[in-house]
């Protein structure tokens, strides 16, 4: 992650992501021109799709005679090197996005660019031609190639992005969390009529980094996303520079008010796994007891956990508050005397409040989620 300082603490490849808003790839649409035009309001842009074997550029010949838009350059690692050359002179982090049918292909394409990109697996198209040459959705059918895939892009040191469209898969949320075990850095879900219950699911799963996909031109509709456990959202046909600039205000207003842009909703009110940063003591019976159990914590490992994540911290202490310690208190959108006046006693703002329970959330996560073997689960 990057320095606390940051208004959104997302980096990635090295690299800030000044904004939680990406550009989604589309064939024969968006290169590294059209991310650079638009590199004032978003964060990071995938461009793509690329074929880059035998069996998906003829796929994508096929498709392209059809009357799709699809990129067909006579060499397609050059041009990915020269494009690759271009997203770095921009200040958006860049990705490609690539269909391949054997891990072997993937793995030379980053052997030749190196880390300065992250490469998108497509598991994502669902055009019979792709999907025949052992490409897009057909990996979403065969998960067991899907990993082989992540795993040789993660034999080269690169990050590695997994594009898929939700529903697909035969169980989405395992599917999530196997990749991640695989060592796959991001999530990037279309999730065509699926909605947020089903980003929830996926987070519930794995702390994998999770972008987003489809519909995502209001405002309202992204913070649903960000408030189920998204951290990025990315714009495809919608990602016109007047769409993209109301967003980036927007969230950008959000963040600045509240103190962290993709807060959950409380466990109580359909929250995520996040969300017991915001629970109180297990008291009563409510959502929080099925949720520690799901994530296999007990009731006295829960206590544990976050009173010793807050030791030192603003957190621990808090006089005025129904058990002694803001650890214990809800989201500032949830009205609260006694939270108001214990912030108010210790100087401590709202923004900074939701910072603090940001980074209690991160160690629960942490405990959760225990570091994969091999891989950085951050």
């Amino acid at each position: 992650m990057s320095s606390p300082g940051d208004l959104f603490d997302l980096a990635l490849n090295g690299h800030r992501v000044k904004t939680p808003i990406a550009i989604a790839s589309m064939a024969g649409t968006v290169d590294a021109a059209y991310v650079a035009a638009r590199a004032g309001h978003v964060g990071m842009g995938f461009i793509g799709g690329y074929s880059i074997d035998p069996p998906t550029i003829e796929a994508s010949r096929r498709m392209a005679e059809a009357g799709r838009c699809e990129f067909l350059p006579g060499d397609p690692v050059a041009e990915l090197r020269q494009q690759a050359d271009l997203l770095a002179a921009s200040p958006v982090v860049g990705g490609i996005n690539l269909r391949a049918s054997t891990p072997e292909a993937l793995s030379g394409v980053a052997r030749s660019l190196g880390d300065r990109v992250i490469y998108e697996i497509d598991a994502h198209c669902r055009q019979a031609p792709m999907v025949e040459a052992g490409s897009g959705e057909f990996l979403l059918h065969h998960p067991d190639r899907l990993v082989e895939m992540v795993c040789a892009l993660k034999s080269e040191g690169v990050l590695v992005s997994v594009k898929i469209r939700a529903g697909v898969s035969e169980n989405d949320p395992k599917l999530a969390r196997r990749l991640w075990e695989a060592g796959a850095d991001l999530l990037h879900v279309d999730l065509m009529d699926a909605g947020y219950a089903k980003i929830r699911q996926i987070r519930n799963a794995s702390p994998i980094l999770v972008i987003a996909n489809n519909s995502m031109q209001s405002f309202d509709r992204v913070m649903e996303m960000f408030s189920h456990g998204a951290d990025l959202v990315s714009l495809a046909r919608r990602s016109d520079i007047q769409t993209l600039a109301g967003l980036d205000a927007a969230i950008t207003r959000y963040a600045n008010e509240f103190g962290w842009y993709n807060a959950p909703k409380q466990l109580c009110r359909g929250g995520d796994v996040r969300a017991l940063t915001f629970c109180c003591l297990p008291v009563k019976d409510c959502p929080l007891l099925p949720m520690l159990s799901k994530v296999g914590l007990s009731q006295e490992e829960y206590v544990s956990l976050k009173r010793e994540a807050v030791k030192g911290t603003a957190l621990e202490d808090g006089p005025y508050t129904c058990f002694g310690s803001l650890a214990w208190c809800c989201k500032v959108s949830s009205p609260c005397l006694l939270r108001d006046a214990t912030l108010e006693q210790m100087g401590i703002s709202k923004k900074e409040y939701m910072q603090k329970k940001r980074e209690l959330s991160r160690a629960i996560m942490e405990r959760v989620f225990p570091s994969r073997d091999g891989h950085d689960a951050g």
